[in-house]
């Protein structure tokens, strides 16, 4: 019986840190660049959109195309970047727990 109440208490631990780093995630923010810099957006670590920076020179009427795909492109760089920092804390928590592809922490 001391090793289910053991498992307890390292699931308990375990929920606690989640929640830590999730609660850490929403708060933190990344920016995605793209067009040199000309495009910058900024999500939360939950990929909530908090702002897009636009260069001046790319407001050219003839240019609209251009300046959607950079911000598209924006925001795909900002949301690996935030995948790459999430995969990061999710090892430093499982402490090198393999866990199968796709198999996702809270269960």
């Amino acid at each position: 019986m001391k090793n289910i109440a053991g498992l307890m208490k390292q699931a308990s631990q375990m929920q606690k840190k989640m929640e830590d780093m999730q609660a850490s995630l929403e708060a933190m923010s990344v920016e995605g660049v793209a067009g040199a810099g000309m495009v910058v957006v900024t999500l939360s670590g939950k990929n909530d959109l908090r702002g897009i920076k636009i260069d001046p020179k790319l407001c050219d009427p003839d240019e609209t195309e251009m300046l959607q795909d950079l911000i598209v492109a924006a925001h795909a760089d900002a949301k690996r970047k935030i995948e790459a920092v999430s995969s990061e804390e999710m090892a430093k928590l499982t402490g090198g727990l393999n866990l199968p592809p796709g198999m996702k922490l809270p269960f």
